[in-house]
């Protein structure tokens, strides 16, 4: 060997040398990083995030748990800045205010340890698997290559479909990710197609996407077995027995009826301390704890007109008012209430309530645009139906989840009521604002949002829970895991899957989808459309065939008479020549075209010209002809939600960012609410009778509704009882209607609400049951004076001595203005009525043939709604309505003094007035306050009226007003419309 091989050897050898020692030193001081950083996460973490049982699934104590992240994903990220666990250190969210927080140098060594290559080194040597590949696919390619579209035979979603591919062959060679078509595909920027990707709403694969599809195709594809996350007899390490304990969170029991107690001596009234009602055994008994009694009971006026505006919305009418007041049965106000929940005026008060809930709107909202939704009337229709037919409330709750798997729809030619109305009642699920009807919209965030807001309308209507806080994060107070957010989420993934949606619109068109909607009829509906459709189409068909023989025959006369303008050598070979088609014609033929075929070419507006009589014949016809395309029907269909099984997957998101997907979870439902050993058992549907109708769905809704309304289930009732109660008496008995979480508010009277809640589950979920006994009470029957003594002990009225008066809402004084002018129309369901925007900006109400119709059917467009009603704080939705704020804004007060439609309304009632009362002043006042009012105008009143009402008269009598005392009548019904009497329930 010579010398200089000998010296190249010794140079590669100290080089080596070199670079192992190196990595040796680069590999002890990454460890002794690590190992700084991992002391200082066991000290002032380790208490929460230990092995044994981590805070969020997540464990500090070692690189493997720090690696593994928790339940709101990865703890740390490539980019050190981007990491959870330095946003909730820098943040100095974590560790809490209560527990030792991290020094400025421990803060530096979690920092530099998070930039530091060892880091790095170690994430990107662990391996990729499908459940973190597939995400990605779903998201940016199963939209053309997945679940309803597969283009080029391709399909996406799982490793088989791949590797068997498409016509090009397998998608991904394992190992090879320079050989795999998918990634050739996307690195060409083929795939996503950038020309589609606003048409089908995705956005461009990124860059990290990229890498982690080639790590993984690298790594040879790995498929790991994971099973997702449900409700199982395993423990669970984030919602505990303790949690459980919470006064909501347990399962109603009936408490025994406290003993009525005698009232003090010193009380407002002793009056008939006998009761037989439990509400108000209850209500006695916090009375007496606090020296308090029942107040004095209302008079009747008072007591009819409170319960005809609680219960139906409107006032009762002067001749109810007095059939009442003068009966002497004992039973009488009995018998009225039993009157008032039997009128179908019951089901449009209190099912419009219902619409707050449920976010009802007659149109899409997000865009200025706001297209309307032209079938939504008719979730509206059944939700008041319902009401008026007293449905139990757990049918009615397991219909709006799960209607469409209570039954098969597959044969649309036989769809009973029963169906119709279940297919129906999912509107419910269908009321959020939808963005996704356009394409700069329609992005999978957008989706997202609106699945979300679904979500939100089932937790706070019927759960009383604020489960949305749960999105990004586990709940800051109430034990509701970010695990259970996307648990429930995944309960409604058969219906809607972000990454398989159904677009509203058509594309630039504004056009309802067919996808989007039901084409079901009742069959009864569907038979009779038929026939009509079928009579009236026979009528224009023998119209159009007279009209059109008589055009042919109006045409050849014409055409006659042009033809003997035409030289007779010539004019048979010219009329020749009209028959032959043109590419059959010879020279001759061609040419006498050219000079005459346009002059003989006759439309029936040549022949109006010259026949007066035909033209006269011709409109009146087609007059006709349109006057019976008018009365064809068009079938409708229905804005529901169903499930069309085989649903993506779903995985909680971190921070809620769709692009970061971690844990896979699978159907479930809050476990705080549950007993903690009975599993969320979810059983697939499969309808039709044939394979060419047969449909699966996931059964994920129908079993949720199920646990929402089983007996055990902590909330369900006791939110709808609640709710209830809040309409009869201004407030809950839990003030926060939407949350009965920890930091919501607690129940002034507990026992009470859970007696009401289990009367309410043990007899049939009836919701009119439950209105009978609070109105019969003799709490509910109470004057609503205030005295020293109640402002002394109970200022805000939560223990009930007396009755709080209510202004009346937004509905309620529309409908109230419309009924005491005798223009209410009682005609229900149906198409809503139209609005109309003035030229002031004001929007107005459009009149039907028998007046106005209640404010329920009238057209509640996001962007256009009756001024009236958003002065009196009518809400927009957004997405729906739990409690409505009450204010008290100049603009209500302006708008009854000076809007043209409301003076119209005036005007009707004073001609009511002077219909009913004549021209006495006495009595057309006394008419006037018993409209407006519910009673007779007290002697003051009276005295101050019929002075008004002479100034007025004089005044105008003196500026030679013939109608002098009429127009003072109008003037008087205006106050009266503007007063506390009248915009209050007393």
């Amino acid at each position: 060997m010579n010398t200089l091989d000998q010296n190249s050897k010794t140079v590669a050898i100290i080089m080596i040398a070199a670079l192992l020692f190196g990595h040796a030193c680069s590999s002890a001081a990454g460890a002794d990083e690590s190992a700084a950083a991992l002391k200082i996460l066991r000290t002032k973490c380790g208490s929460c995030h230990h092995p044994k049982n981590p805070k969020a699934e997540l464990d500090l104590s070692t690189l493997a748990g720090v690696l593994a992240g928790g339940e709101s994903g990865l703890a740390i990220d490539e980019d050190a800045a981007n990491s959870l666990l330095w946003e909730m250190v820098d943040s100095e969210t974590m560790p809490p205010e209560d527990s030792p927080q991290l020094t400025t140098a421990e803060k530096q060594t979690l920092w530099k340890w998070l930039k530091s290559d060892e880091l790095i080194h170690r994430r990107q040597l662990q391996r990729v698997s499908v459940s973190q590949v597939l995400p990605i696919l779903e998201l940016r390619c199963t939209v053309c290559h997945g679940k309803r579209l597969q283009e080029g035979g391709l399909d996406l979603r799982s490793l088989d479909s791949m590797l068997m591919g498409g016509k090009s062959g397998p998608a991904l060679v394992p190992g090879k990710p320079n050989t795999s078509l998918l990634l050739k595909k996307i690195h060409t920027g083929e795939m996503p197609p950038k020309r589609r990707i606003v048409e089908v709403s995705v956005q461009v694969i990124t860059a990290s996407e990229i890498k982690l599809l080639e790590q993984w195709i690298e790594q040879g594809a790995i498929v790991d077995k994971v099973k997702a996350d449900t409700a199982s007899l395993a423990g669970d390490r984030l919602v505990t027995n303790e949690d459980r304990q919470f006064w909501s969170f347990g399962a109603v029991k009936r408490p025994a009826v406290p003993a009525p107690a005698v009232p003090p001596p010193d009380s407002v009234t002793q009056e008939n301390v006998t009761l037989h009602n439990p509400i108000d055994a209850y209500i006695q008994q916090q009375l007496t704890h606090r020296d308090l009694g029942f107040s004095e009971r209302a008079p009747r006026t008072t007591l009819i007109r409170r319960l005809y505006l609680d219960l139906l919305g409107v006032p009762p009418s002067p001749q109810q008012i007095l059939e009442f007041v003068n009966d002497a049965d004992p039973m009488a106000y009995e018998r009225l209430v039993d009157e008032v929940l039997a009128s179908p005026a019951y089901g449009e008060r209190w099912g419009g309530l219902w619409l707050d809930l449920a976010g009802y709107a007659d149109s899409e909202g997000i865009q200025e645009s706001d297209p309307p939704r032209p079938w939504n009337y008719l979730y509206r229709d059944y939700v008041i139906s319902s009401f008026n037919q007293d449905k139990p409330y757990s049918d009615f709750v397991t219909q709006q989840l799960a209607g469409d798997e209570l039954g098969d729809y597959s044969d649309a030619d036989n769809i009973t009521t029963e169906v119709f109305d279940n297919l129906v009642a999912t509107g419910f699920l269908r009321q959020s604002s939808d963005g996704t009807f356009s394409n700069i919209t329609g992005f999978v965030p957008d989706r997202q949002r609106y699945i979300n807001s679904v979500i939100e309308v089932y937790s706070s209507a019927i759960l009383g829970l604020t489960i949305k806080c749960a999105r990004c994060h586990s709940h800051k107070f109430d034990p509701i895991p970010q695990r259970d957010f996307y648990r429930l989420l995944d309960v409604f993934k058969g219906a809607l899957d972000e990454n398989h949606w159904y677009a509203p619109l058509e594309r630039g068109t504004g056009r309802h989808k067919p996808a989007r909607y039901l084409p079901v009829m009742k069959t009864p509906d569907r038979l009779a459309l038929q026939a009509n459709n079928k009579t009236v189409q026979s009528e224009i068909d023998a119209l159009q065939r007279t009209l059109t023989s008589r055009e042919e025959i109006e045409i050849s006369k014409v055409v006659a008479a042009r033809l003997l303008e035409v030289p007779a050598s010539i004019r048979m070979d010219v009329e020749k020549m009209i028959d032959i088609a043109k590419d059959q014609r010879n020279k001759i033929q061609t040419y006498l075209a050219a000079r005459f075929e346009a002059y003989l070419t006759v439309t029936t507006d040549d022949v109006e010209l010259v026949d007066k009589v035909f033209a006269e014949y011709r409109e009146n016809q087609t007059k006709a002809i349109q006057s019976l395309k008018a009365k064809l029907k068009l079938p409708t269909k229905i804005r529901a939600l169903w499930d069309d099984g085989d649903p993506s997957a779903t995985y909680i998101l971190t921070r809620g960012n769709y692009l970061t997907p971690t844990r896979r979870v699978g159907p479930g439902v809050p476990a705080v609410l549950t007993d903690g050993e009975t599993e969320f058992v979810v059983q697939p549907l499969t309808t039709g009778d044939s394979d060419d109708k047969r449909t699966t769905s996931t059964g994920r809704r129908l079993a949720l509704a199920r646990w929402t309304v089983q007996r055990e289930h902590p909330l369900t009732a006791r939110v709808m009882v609640n709710r209830i109660w809040k309409h009869h008496f201004a407030k809950g008995l839990v003030t926060t209607l939407e949350n009965f979480g920890l930091a919501g508010a607690r129940p002034s009277h507990p026992q009470l609400l859970d007696w009401l809640s289990a009367e309410f589950m043990e007899n049939g979920w009836s919701v009119k049951r439950i209105h009978y006994l609070i109105v019969t009470s003799r709490t509910y029957q109470q004057s609503s004076g205030i005295n020293d003594q109640h402002l002394a002990q109970d200022p805000e009225n939560i223990w009930l001595a007396r009755m709080p008066m209510r202004r009346l809402d937004a509905e309620m004084v529309r409908d109230s203005l419309l009924a005491i002018a005798d223009v209410l129309s009682l005609q229900p369901f149906g198409p809503a009525d139209g609005v109309t925007p003035r030229a002031d900006g004001l929007v107005v109400s459009k009149d039907t043939q028998g007046g106005w119709r209640r404010s329920i059917y009238v057209l509640h467009r996001r962007t256009a709604m009756p001024t009236l009603l958003v002065n009196f704080d009518r809400p927009r939705m957004s997405p729906n309505c739990v409690e409505r704020t009450d204010s008290t804004v100049a603009p209500q007060a302006l708008h009854l003094m000076n809007d043209k439609q409301v003076h119209l309304w005036t005007e009707l009632f004073a001609g009511r007035v002077q219909a009913s009362a004549g021209n006495d002043t006495a009595r057309r006042i006394t008419y006037a306050y018993l409209c407006a009012t519910g009673r007779d105008p007290t002697d003051t009143e009276m005295k101050v009226a019929v002075l008004f009402m002479e100034k007025l008269t004089e005044q105008w009598q003196n500026e030679q007003a013939a109608d002098a005392a009429d127009k003072a009548l109008v003037n008087l019904c205006h106050a009266l419309i503007n007063s506390a009497a009248f915009l209050y329930v007393d």
